[in-house]
């Protein structure tokens, strides 16, 4: 009889505690929905390589060098290389490059349709997308900040938009 309870209490446990996960994997932030992304310890994501289409490094621009043909009006189409910054922790759907002038570089996976490691911080990385420099609303920034990692303090502290360089990639390599 005891086990009979023991084994019950252990599945409605099982179900209350599968269905929060899903529950919350399955909410939208913001237009930025994770749901369909496969978390780590799903699907192992490759340290190196080549994420979503295949791109090659071949006439890359530093990215340093590729901010004068990246505007505000219109979109536009480039290949660039830089240093990672820092990735998404949530699901490897974002990374960041620092550029010299103090401001970084958003780089989304197009569609969320794959996902980057999420400890490629400090690696070589070479993007293909679509460019536009476009301000970021206070909500996505704190999305942004959240899935980053950052504390509580640090994603209460954004509390205007901000102007970023944003590049939605088709294609990166790590290295």
């Amino acid at each position: 009889m005891q086990n009979r309870i023991l084994i019950n209490g252990l599945i409605l446990f099982g179900l209350i505690f599968f269905a929060g996960c899903n529950f919350n994997n399955q909410q939208n932030h913001e237009g930025h929905n994770h749901a369909h992304m496969a978390s780590s310890a799903d699907q192992a994501v490759q340290a190196t390589g080549n994420f979503g289409q295949e791109i090659t490094k071949e006439n890359a621009l530093a990215v340093n060098d590729a901010l004068a043909q990246i505007t505000v009006d219109t979109t536009f189409e480039l290949k660039l290389t830089g240093t990672i910054s820092e990735v998404c922790q949530h699901s490897g759907c974002w990374l960041t490059i620092g550029l010299e002038n103090g401001e970084e570089l958003m780089v989304n996976m197009l569609d969320h349709a794959y996902e980057v490691p999420k400890d490629a911080a400090g690696k070589a990385v070479w993007a293909q997308g679509t460019a536009i420099r476009e301000l970021i609303p206070v909500e996505m920034l704190k999305h942004y900040a959240a899935d980053a990692g950052k504390s509580q303090e640090e994603i209460d502290a954004i509390t205007q938009p901000e102007w970023k360089y944003t590049l939605d990639a088709k294609g990166v390599i790590i290295e």
